[in-house]
This record gives C-alpha cells, sequence and structure tokens, in this order.
C-alpha cells in the first residue's frame, strides 16, 4: 500500500486526475471502476479540463460504477446516476453504451447482481478502481459487520452512513436506507485501486485502515493485503498517520 499525501482537497484532486489520466493514456480502452459522493468531484473536474484540452479522450473507456441507492429514480437529484451524469459523462466523449451503472430499481436484485458481476467479467475486469471512504471505513456501500461481503448486493446503510448523507438531501426521511453495492471481492479483482480521502472526519477510519488489524468491522482494512493500492488523501486526512509511513506530493 502506498500513500500519496497532499496539502489540500484541490491538490488531491489534481494528482488523482493525474493518476487517471495516466491510465487512460497507457491504455485507452481502460475499464475503470468510478465512486461518487463529494471526495472525487475535484477528480472529475480536473479529467473534464484535461478532456476540453484533448489531454485524454474517453471515447473507448468503459465504466462500472460501485453503487447507487435503492428505490431512489435515477431522475433524482440525488442519484448516482445524475452525479455522475452533471459531474463527468455528459462532459466527455464518453460512448453511452459504455457507462454501467447499478440499477437501483431493479425488479430482481437477486439476478441483477449477478448480471452486473457477469458484465464486469466479460469486459475483462476492472482496470483502475477508484474508491472514497466512510466516516467509518465503509468502501462502496459495504458497512462494517461480521465478514466481507464478495459480489454485488444489495445492502443496508448503517445509521452513520445515513447521517453522514443526510446533507445531500432536504431531511434525514429521505435518505435512503439500502444500496446495492459493489462487494469488497468484485473491488478487490480490480488490477489497481485509488482509494481517497479529504478531511478530519476521515482520519480515524484511515488510521485503522494502514495500521490496524484486517478486520471486516473495518471494511477498508482489507486493502492492505491487495497488490497494488495507491492512498492519495489530504494532509487532515493523514494527521493520525506516521509521517514515515508517506510520501507528500
Amino acid at each position: 500500500m502506498k500513500i500519496y499525501v497532499c496539502k489540500d482537497y484541490e491538490r488531491m484532486g489534481r494528482v488523482a486526475a493525474n493518476y487517471l489520466a495516466a491510465q487512460i493514456n497507457i491504455k485507452p480502452d481502460s475499464v475503470l471502476g468510478l465512486a461518487t459522493g463529494s471526495t472525487p468531484v475535484g477528480m472529475y473536474k480536473e479529467l473534464v479540463k484535461k478532456y476540453e484540452s484533448r489531454d485524454i479522450s474517453f471515447k473507448d473507456i468503459v465504466t462500472f460504477n460501485l453503487d447507487e441507492y435503492v428505490n431512489l429514480p435515477k431522475e433524482n437529484i440525488n442519484s448516482y446516476y445524475t452525479f455522475m451524469h452533471e459531474n463527468l459523462f455528459d462532459k466527455i466523449d464518453i460512448n453511452p453504451e459504455n457507462i454501467n451503472m447499478p440499477d437501483g430499481n431493479a425488479k430482481d436484485f437477486d439476478s441483477y447482481s449477478k448480471e452486473y458481476e457477469k458484465a464486469i467479467a466479460l469486459k475483462g475486469g476492472i482496470d483502475l478502481q477508484v474508491l472514497g471512504i466512510g466516516n467509518n471505513a465503509h468502501i462502496g456501500f459495504n458497512e462494517p459487520g461480521e465478514y466481507f461481503s464478495k459480489e454485488t448486493t444489495v445492502v443496508d446503510l448503517t445509521r452513520s452512513t445515513i447521517d453522514a448523507n443526510s446533507r445531500f438531501f432536504d431531511s434525514i426521511d429521505e435518505v435512503p436506507n439500502q444500496a446495492i453495492s459493489m462487494g469488497i471481492g468484485t473491488i478487490f479483482k480490480s488490477e489497481k485501486i485509488i482509494l481517497l480521502a479529504s478531511g478530519k472526519t476521515k482520519a480515524e477510519a484511515i488510521k485503522n485502515t494502514v495500521n490496524g488489524p484486517i478486520d471486516p468491522h473495518v471494511p477498508a482494512s482489507i486493502l492492505q493485503l491487495h497488490k497494488n493500492v495507491l492512498l492519495i488523501i489530504d494532509e487532515q486526512a493523514a494527521s493520525l498517520l506516521d509521517k514515515n509511513c508517506y510520501e507528500t506530493v
């Protein structure tokens, strides 16, 4: 596990975008796993700039998103479908047929989840997976529990996750209490993984991810075992780490 610490959120977004741009230029038909939430917004802005300056093209890129709320219409302003289109897809040259996002309104989630897994496998797996991290160290929407989830499935969101996500909704009662999410096993199959984290509220989760035991109650801790993981975090998120364990960029 390699760790880059950036001065602030803006720098973090630029560094992350540079990493993704390098992947795209090395392999123009890369399969990218994408994350939502406030953390990757800066990275997406920088990627759009790179596209607009013709430094990169997404025309052959395939994407798979990590997760989506259950029973929230995709047109809803808080759906991850809307998020991705507003922050990235509508601003670049990606082929709409190459965009894959979990359907939070599927009629049969068991069958749909298997199809999502199959779609990833048919594309040869994910070359580079982008992750955020929750205050409780969840990745995707894989919450702390007794075991590490294997495949895409519907998960019940914890109260801490619902509370954290309520800032995007008019009231906490509007926050969905379930989501469909790639499993940790699915994430772990990715060739490369980058995890982004910003702010003091993520410091404890980052500390436990990097230095704690590998424990399903700290879902992101499983990343210690992955062959190619890069954490790109800001100084606040790194505030509980030993300075000898990371590189300042």
